[in-house]
């Protein structure tokens, strides 16, 4: 028996995620902070994991005036101990999840020749590529049990897509998870839709976050010059479209990776 979505009949609640539980990680900083933004303001209620409790707490304190169930949990994704226990308290204080955003990750400037290059390729690979399928398989199966459907999107780059000035921005171990979690995201579309879980990619380009400080300036040039959109992104922006996908009017989106970069790869 398989699960079908119910399709948008009209536009009222086509937009809606209102009580939907989410889980974020990475949901305390830059990116991952607009999408808990985003889903906070739309109604859903949010458990944001990461690795600095703090931080965490202080993200659950800026959105609890838009009056949903939130919760930070402590988490480092490249450690499955670490994302077992946050899992278990993930369902100790929602029960069930609806959506899952995979959003954590960290990057390197490190050439991958170097004498610390080979440590950075495992840093990175562990957090950006291992670390979306330990949250996935912790999760996934409790999605698929409870029989209500759902939706994980997974927070990837054009990056993965793209290596031009690879030689002034050294970044191997970010491109190659990037690149890998897109084609996870696809086979996970294929084996869990059955199920009605909906599985895409996100692949943001120039979005304004933590990882600004490492950009070399001619990619800054580029951006100027060069971009359609001729600006950075923000991170709610990328909340924006998380909300969408995992709204009833996104029920026919999944298996995609969506290129979110202001027109980068079109010119670059």
């Amino acid at each position: 028996m398989y699960f079908r979505s119910i399709p948008v009949a009209d536009m009222k609640g086509a937009y809606s995620v209102s009580g939907k539980n989410v889980v974020v990680t990475g949901g305390n900083r830059g990116i991952g902070r607009g999408i808990t933004q985003a889903f906070a303001e739309s109604g859903a209620n949010v458990a944001v994991l990461c690795r600095n409790l703090e931080s965490g707490k202080k993200a659950v304190s800026e959105i609890e005036k838009h009056g949903g169930r939130y919760t930070a949990i402590q988490c480092d994704v490249a450690d499955i101990g670490s994302v077992k226990a946050a899992a278990a308290e993930v369902f100790k204080f929602f029960g069930t999840v609806d959506v899952l955003v995979n959003n954590a990750g960290v990057a390197t400037k490190a050439p991958f020749l170097s004498e610390e290059g080979l440590k950075e390729w495992h840093r990175v690979i562990d957090t950006d590529l291992h670390g979306p399928a330990n949250v996935i398989h912790e999760i996934a199966p409790k999605m698929v049990e409870v029989g209500k459907g759902g939706v994980i999107i997974n927070i990837t780059s054009v990056g993965g897509q793209r290596v031009s000035g690879s030689k002034n921005h050294h970044n191997a171990p970010y491109n190659a998870a990037k690149a890998g979690l897109d084609i996870f995201s696809r086979y996970l579309a294929v084996v869990l839709g059955d199920h009605g879980i909906r599985v895409n990619s996100i692949a943001p380009g120039p979005i304004h976050s933590d990882l600004d400080k490492d950009l070399p300036p001619s990619f800054l040039e580029t951006i100027e010059n060069e971009l359609p959109s001729h600006r950075f992104g923000e991170p709610i922006e990328v909340g924006a479209l998380c909300v969408y996908m995992a709204s009833p009017a996104g029920a026919m989106v999944t298996g995609v990776n969506w290129a979110f970069d202001g027109g980068l790869l079109c010119v670059n």
